[in-house]
This record gives C-alpha cells, structure tokens and sequence, in this order.
C-alpha cells in the first residue's frame, strides 16, 4: 500500500492487519511516557484545507507518539490564503523532503488528485463528500472491539448519507471485513447512485431498528446534519427531522442490549442524537475517539515504516 486515499484500497488482509496493529498500538495510551520510536527522523505534514478538532488532533498525536516531526498546516494561516492553488501548495511542501502528507480538503476529489502530483505518501483526511478512510478504519475497530468478528454483524447507518464521506468509506470498509449495511435516511438525503452501493437502502427508521424491514440489528451509527452543506429545503425543520430520524431514548430502547451507538462527531444533540443516546450505556462515541489515535498510528506505521516490519509496544 503507496497512499492511503479511500478505503477501496484495502483488502480484507490489509484492513485486518491495520486493525490488528492498531490493537497493539492501543496500549501505548495508558503508558505514562506514550513514545514509540519507529517514525523517528521522518516529517509528517497535516495539511488542512477545512476545520477538524478531532481528525487533525488525532493525526498529530499519532505521528508524535511514534516519534515522527509532525507540522501543522491549515488554509487559513498559509499562502492558500492568498490564492496560491491546490497543486503549488502541494508541491512547495513536498518539496521541502517531508515523507507523508495527511491531506483534508473540501473539495471530493482532491486529495486523489493531489497523490498525483506528489512523490510522498499521502494519507486522504477526508475530501469533501467522498470518503474518509480513517474514519471507517476507526469505527470498524470500536465495532470488533465491542462485537468481536464482524462477519454477518449487522450495521445501520442512518442520517445524512448525502453529504458524508463517513458513510460511504464505512459501507466499503465494513462490507470488506463481512459485515451487512444497511443505509436508512430521508429519501431527499440519500445520494444519486446509492442503489448501486453493496449495502441495504431504508427509509423507516423504526422499522430497521426494530429488525422487522432487514433482520436484527447489532450497532447503529448516527450521522451529523451536515448543514453548512446544505443550500436547499433537504427536509421541513429540525424538529421533523428529530422526530422522523433522531435516536432518542425511546428508539434506543429498539436496540438490543449488546449493539453499540457510533457517532464521528460533531454531534448535533437533540437533533439526530438525544443525550441519553450519546452518553448512555451503548454508546462508544468516545471510544471511536481513543480508536482514532490507536488507528491513525497504524496506518502511518504501516505506510512510513513498512508493511513487513512488527510494531513493538
């Protein structure tokens, strides 16, 4: 594996060793001194060209604790700023003998494009719409660590699919490693082309988390209300959207006792998620959190250190 630009690049063989590795990586996060050596002498740059609290946190403390230089480049404090394009940006940075970029941009895409130009390893952020590879890595490692093997597990991934990259990236992930999909959302936020996704498409809600329209359910992830995607009437008002889409406390009663809630954050509480939904006892959204660190420090071990070689924790 050269970049890491969508999560149609792994196999089941590569998405298991990440995961795997990353599972040996985990432990380091309780140590009082968290550094591995095996990125030393190597330069990581986090270039961002959109907003990101957790993405961005995550991708410099995993470069650090493997004891790589990691810089911090974001649009608005660069000569992006100032016009400078996508490609001469690229190629400045790359210019200076970094080893890998870590690449987010608004722009679906992108960052594929920008591999292109580039000679190091490039790591896809997420762009735009598209994809957003980590994430799904990060999700399915919360899932096989509260599930165990995810062959025929049965995921429900509900909200605006429209305008995320999480979904579409968790849809080829998930089904790579064997799980069943299903997609549940508004007609008006379902995107062109998804009949031809290898999942399930739904629109009731209840149905799905009862089990009646697509068999038992064993997690759900909730997906944020990407409004400032958004420039039409998607659907009437908030509340509607609550009411029809939102995990509140009653739907969390739909699940059974061993299935998880995911949710990539921001959340929008009260919106497609209720409180008691996010901070419950099924919840693991702060778990796909410490997994985004554990992850994203396989994923750089593995394309800077080298597939062949073993991590020791």
């Amino acid at each position: 594996m050269r970049n890491l630009l969508s999560a149609a690049d792994l196999d089941r063989d590569e998405a298991t060793a990440i995961l795997d590795t990353a599972a040996r990586m985990h432990g380091i996060q309780t140590r009082e001194v968290k550094k591995l050596p095996p990125l030393r002498g190597r330069t990581i740059v986090n270039l961002f060209f959109e907003d990101s609290t957790r993405t961005r946190s995550s991708f410099e403390i995993a470069g650090k604790w493997l004891s790589a230089d990691v810089i911090n480049v974001s649009a608005k404090g660069s000569s992006v700023s100032k016009g400078e394009s996508l490609r001469d940006t690229a190629l400045t940075v790359a210019a200076m003998g970094v080893d890998a970029l870590v690449v987010r941009h608004h722009a679906s895409g992108a960052v594929q494009r920008l591999a292109s130009w580039v000679d190091c390893v490039v790591v896809n952020a997420g762009d735009g719409t598209h994809e957003h590879p980590t994430q799904a890595l990060l999700d399915a490692y919360t899932l096989r660590s509260r599930l165990g093997s995810l062959d025929e597990r049965h995921v429900l991934i509900v909200g605006d699919i429209t305008h995320s990259r999480v979904a579409r990236s968790n849809v080829l992930l998930l089904t790579t490693l064997g799980a069943r999909v299903t997609l549940v959302a508004p007609p008006t936020l379902l995107p062109s082309g998804v009949g031809t996704w290898p999942c399930n498409v739904g629109w009731d809600l209840d149905e799905a988390l009862s089990g009646k329209a697509f068999g038992d359910v064993d997690a759900v992830m909730m997906l944020r209300v990407q409004r400032e995607r958004m420039n039409g009437g998607y659907f009437p008002n908030e509340r509607e959207y609550a009411i029809g889409y939102g995990l509140s406390p009653a739907r969390l009663d739909l699940l059974p006792e061993h299935a998880p809630v995911l949710h990539p954050g921001p959340m929008n509480r009260g919106l497609e998620i209720s409180s008691l939904a996010a901070d419950g006892p099924h919840s693991v959204v702060l778990d796909q959190v410490q997994a985004g660190v554990s992850v994203r420090m396989a994923v750089l071990f593995r394309l800077l250190a080298g597939a062949g070689e073993e991590v020791s924790v």
